[in-house]
């Protein structure tokens, strides 16, 4: 797994080398196609036509992080819809880069705890409302999991974290993982962001096994 910055220049190369010593370097012109499966790109906004890039990037199987100089949470939610994992301050120290990339390396996703409060907040608020609106949610989705996969996705949906959920079920995290792929695909959803999304609605009314 390697770690590209995508920016329309390398001023900032040697700050992000203290995270990632291995860390690499390219303009967008250079780098289209050097992407692999499981790659960390971190795309600058500075770059001509970066949300495009994310589609294109993501679809190779990459991790895309965007960097902003002036995040704001218009732009973060539009780099999340497109495909993104991670949106995070272009001059974040070092240490704070580590925790992104811990973060969406295992399939979570990284934007500033004030916005994912917010997005979390009005979500469960609009989905409350369409429940209290007589709108029924498909349990079926979920009774599609095993009983080990079921009780990995409503862990993760109540806010565990992999190794909370990995003591919890005493399993290991590298299973809590596996399992998680598995939800992802039946589900249809593409990170833990979107399966809290999906099932916050019915979480509370589906029981640890049924």
């Amino acid at each position: 797994m390697k770690h590209w910055f995508i920016t329309t220049d390398g001023n900032l190369k040697a700050r992000w080398k203290k995270a990632f010593p291995e860390m690499v370097t390219s303009k967008p012109d250079v780098f289209i196609g050097k992407a692999q499966p499981n790659d960390v790109v971190w795309l600058s906004t500075t770059v001509e036509g970066w949300s495009e890039l994310i589609g294109s990037l993501t679809a190779k199987g990459a991790i895309v992080v965007v960097l902003s100089y002036s995040p704001n949470d218009r732009e973060a939610l539009r780099s999340l819809d497109l495909g993104a994992r991670g949106y995070v301050h272009t001059l974040a120290a070092p240490e704070v880069l580590k925790q992104v990339a811990l973060v969406v390396t295992n399939q979570g996703v990284w934007v500033g705890q004030e916005l994912l409060a917010k997005v979390l907040g009005g979500s469960f608020k609009a989905l409350q409302q369409r429940a209290e609106g007589g709108e029924t949610f498909n349990t079926a989705e979920i009774g599609s999991l095993t009983d080990r996969e079921r009780g990995v996705a409503l862990a993760v949906v109540r806010g565990a974290t992999n190794k909370e959920v990995a003591r919890q079920l005493d399993i290991t995290e590298r299973t809590v993982k596996a399992h998680l792929s598995a939800i992802f695909k039946k589900l249809a959803v593409r990170d833990r962001l979107q399966l809290i999304l999906k099932l916050a609605p019915i979480v509370e009314r589906v029981p640890e096994r049924f």
